[in-house]
């Protein structure tokens, strides 16, 4: 008997084997039309996150700008650490830089006379202010940001 002629409960071997391989093919189809779908929510999921995250970074990015502003860290600086700007005739040239090494540092204040200005042990210096409370600094700061 031939392949091609040989009939199982009145249907061709060829046309059984045939229908079985269409109905294994559709469902494979649908099975990866159904994959697809997801992998592509889960891609569109992916993208809007990373919209969000770019656009975070964004506004990140123009706060550290903000916060970089040379006039505003100088004055920041002259508010609360007390620091000016150097006078010209504090600058050094080129031409003493090298004088200025051989030296070596400036000699520092000495400890036992700033041990001796303390008052009664509690860190206040006279005719220096006391720093802030910790939890007035960040209004404090906000309000010289502005």
């Amino acid at each position: 008997m031939n392949v091609f002629t040989r009939k199982i409960r009145g249907f061709r071997l060829l046309d059984l084997v045939g229908v079985s391989l269409l109905v294994v093919i559709i469902l494979g189809v649908y099975l990866a039309k159904t994959l697809a779908g997801r992998e592509r929510a889960e891609i569109a999921t992916v993208e809007r996150e990373i919209k969000t995250v770019k656009a975070r970074i964004r506004l990140l990015q123009a706060e550290v700008a903000h916060l970089e502003q040379p006039g505003r860290i100088e004055r920041l600086s002259v508010a609360y650490l007390k620091m000016e700007t150097v006078p010209a005739s504090r600058e050094a040239t080129a031409e003493q830089l090298a004088d200025l090494a051989r030296a070596g540092p400036a000699p520092k204040a000495d400890a036992v006379s700033a041990v001796a200005t303390m008052v009664d042990g509690t860190g206040v210096t006279p005719g220096v202010p006391p720093p802030p409370p910790a939890e007035a600094r960040p209004a404090q700061l906000a309000e010289a940001a502005r």
